[in-house]
């Protein structure tokens, strides 16, 4: 029987989007080897550039001089998050099954940090 996702799942699935938001951000900014804006016209970027894309276009992400995705930019940080937060959030209210997916996912891990938490104390002789 699957899971049903209840109140605090959602808010722990939130917490979870936010911090996969953000790493996505560090990821994009730090890995990136190439410049994703390779010119001065956004046109031109949206045709030839493999970083650069429609949603950067219109949500205004901010690069650098030398055309590479910001890290100390708040707006993109921001942006990378809010969108993060609110496609996890939308994926588990509209796609069917995935909020019952993500509920027992949560719950396992839940479980999981339970059972190593008392294997470690077992193993440090205080249980």
């Amino acid at each position: 029987m699957p899971a049903e996702a209840a109140t605090w799942h959602y808010i722990i699935a939130e917490v979870i989007f936010f911090i996969l938001g953000v790493t996505g951000h560090v990821v994009r900014a730090v890995f990136n080897l190439y410049p994703d804006r390779l010119s001065d016209k956004p046109m031109m970027d949206l045709v030839i550039s493999d970083g650069f894309n429609l949603s950067d276009y219109l949500l205004g992400t901010e690069y650098d001089d030398n055309g590479f995705y910001r890290l100390d930019s708040i707006k993109n940080l921001r942006i990378a998050v809010s969108t993060t937060m609110v496609g996890g959030f939308a994926m588990m209210l509209l796609a069917p099954g995935a909020s019952g997916a993500i509920a027992g996912l949560i719950d396992q891990g839940l479980v999981f940090i339970k059972d190593l938490f008392f294997l470690r104390l077992e193993q440090a002789g205080i249980l």
